[in-house]
């Protein structure tokens, strides 16, 4: 049986808690308080939900936002606040999934590697495998796997102990957050709120110029297809620019690293492999080596960011539409398809504010360094950013030049050992011992394949890094290991704070009618009304302001931002 969670329960939040759970179609839904749950189909939800969002503000509790919260989304409804057990799941216990049955049992201490798969309808599949006497809960513990994959959620009462589930998981989650410290309950408040912020960017989209943007694909691909035929031709004449440099290779496939580098081979080029940044410091050799570089942007935009990507993605409102996530499963950073996170910097002109709107731009500077100072606590380092540049003082210190102690901060991050980074490391070892022996710390567990969290709580386990090699076996794996250590807690921990900034931002925007419309990595782009752009640009640096000053715990470290007013994203610097 399934105990009866309380509004006593849940008082531990500091505020109201409502619920809000669907079917497997998710057409009907169980919400409300812990102790006055009702069942409704979405738009009688929709009406209900706004009502207590308006009423009471409270933090819902979810098995995911997405995509339990679309409709509601769709219809104007932004909640403000949740705890989002997918989230909190991966938080607490690393990795990407988080399915409820899965959330469930790290909720309650059963072993992940036991969690019930999915139900196959199989004739011989005994009821012991998904459930007895119709209740949500086994024998063994776990939920049932029918339940957990929907079929199950036929009634109302099913519903509503569904609901009951969540709030009971979300209850085990925050007493394992608050078990490891309060900063990790701090940090499912704001992964929680990436992932509202997730549901706004699916819907909202990303705003573009349609005829610039239809002008540079065809400017690198070629006019619009017509036929295959037409697609074919196109194809020849982006290689004929290559090929024509080539006399008696024009028969190279050009789709082929194997036969690109035996064309090069043939004309003095000695190359590894065909990567960019390889052949980037061949451009003086020989001049197919330029037009390779620049074939390849035009075949890129051809093949993925083409006619066809415009007419599949793009809506008749010249939004551009992805699905995005608040966690890669990694590093903890937020993802997107469709585009939405790797763009080509050629068709950045394309992406535009709409009539009466502008962007506001703003990228956090130098983030990972200075993240590194908080996370080490290291007060020597802490005062080097206090600097617009952190680069410099930390050259003075040093005694070297910029970017000479550019490199040996990054390649301490990296794990760079060799070269210019490397002589360089061993002052900035002196200057910085706190900082540096973070990262050797960690680099040392990831070395043995152990477990390591971030400085707001997320779980990276190591040993899942380069799956299926023994931890010991091969001394390169496991110095991998120990690099990809060394950078996850600073990567990871920078997430949290980017994440952090953006809910604050998307809190603080809203009541100016601005919306986020695109997160890439350290990146913010804000939709925002044009005769309210300068409070929108104040907004977004005091929302790094105050989010970085709660995650750093008042750390005396400073975190800078490039914010500016523009009309295209290609206006922004750097």
């Amino acid at each position: 049986m399934l105990p009866l969670v309380t509004e006593d329960d849940v008082g531990s939040w500091g505020s109201p808690v409502a619920v809000l759970v669907g079917d497997r179609t998710f057409q009907r839904y169980a919400v409300g308080s812990p102790s006055a749950l009702t069942v409704v189909d979405t738009s009688k939800g929709v009406d209900t939900v706004r009502s207590i969002e308006g009423r009471l503000r409270p933090r819902w509790v979810l098995w995911s936002a997405d995509p339990a919260l679309r409709p509601f989304v769709a219809a104007g409804i932004r909640p403000a606040r949740s705890w989002d057990i997918a989230e909190a799941h991966r938080v607490l216990h690393g990795g990407w999934r988080a399915d409820a049955g899965t959330a469930w049992a790290g909720a309650h201490g059963i072993p992940l590697d036991q969690v019930p798969p999915p139900p196959t309808g199989d004739l011989f599949e005994f009821a012991a495998d998904t459930g007895e006497r119709g209740e949500l809960v086994r024998a063994d513990g776990h939920l049932r796997p029918d339940a957990v994959h929907g079929t199950w959620l036929e009634t109302d009462d099913r519903l509503i102990a569904w609901a009951r589930a969540a709030l009971v998981t979300a209850l085990r989650q925050r007493e394992q957050a608050a078990a490891l410290g309060p900063r990790v309950i701090g940090t499912i408040a704001s992964e929680s709120a990436a992932a509202l912020l997730c549901v706004d960017l699916a819907h909202d989209g990303l705003p573009l110029d349609r005829p610039r943007i239809e002008a540079l694909i065809e400017e690198a691909a070629g006019p619009r297809p017509q036929s295959v035929a037409d697609e074919v031709a196109a194809r020849a004449h982006r290689d004929k620019a290559v090929l024509d440099l080539v006399p008696g290779r024009e028969a190279t496939d050009l789709r082929n690293p194997a036969a690109v580098k035996a064309l090069l081979h043939g004309v003095g080029v000695e190359v590894p492999n065909t990567r960019k940044w390889v052949l980037e410091d061949q451009r003086a050799v020989h001049p197919v080596v330029g037009a390779l570089l620049d074939w390849r942007k035009r075949e890129r935009i051809a093949t993925t960011y083409g006619h066809r990507w415009l007419a599949e993605h793009v809506g008749a409102d010249d939004r551009l539409r992805g699905s995005w996530t608040a966690c890669d499963g990694a590093g903890g950073r937020m993802t997107a398809d469709n585009g939405l996170h790797n763009l080509p910097a050629a068709l950045r002109p394309g992406v535009a504010a709409h009539l009466g709107q502008v962007l506001v731009r703003a990228d956090l500077g130098q983030i990972e360094p200075r993240v590194l100072a908080v996370v080490s606590g290291d007060r020597t380092f802490a005062e080097a950013t206090r600097a617009d540049d952190l680069y410099a003082p930390v050259a003075a210190r040093l005694g070297v030049e910029r970017p000479i102690a550019k490199v040996a901060v990054l390649a301490a991050m990296y794990g760079q050992r060799s070269g210019a980074a490397g002589e360089a490391l061993a002052g900035l070892e002196r200057a910085y011992p706190v900082a540096m022996r973070l990262l050797d710390d960690a680099y040392a567990v990831g070395v043995r394949g152990g477990d390591l969290r971030t400085f707001g709580g997320r779980l990276i386990p190591t040993g899942r890094f380069l799956r299926g090699v023994p931890i010991g076996t091969d001394p390169a794996l496991d110095a991998a290991r120990g690099r990809f250590a060394r950078n996850a807690i600073i990567q990871g921990a920078a997430a949290e704070l980017f994440k952090a900034w953006a809910a604050t931002v998307r809190a603080l925007g809203a009541p100016l009618g601005a919306q986020i419309v695109l997160c890439l990595h350290d990146e913010l782009l804000v939709h925002a009304p044009a005769e309210r752009a300068a409070e929108v640009a104040a907004v977004v640096d005091q929302a790094l302001a105050d989010a970085s000053r709660r995650w750093s715990g008042g750390a005396p470290v400073r975190f800078v931002a490039d914010t500016s007013v523009i009309e295209r994203w290609s206006d922004a610097k750097g």
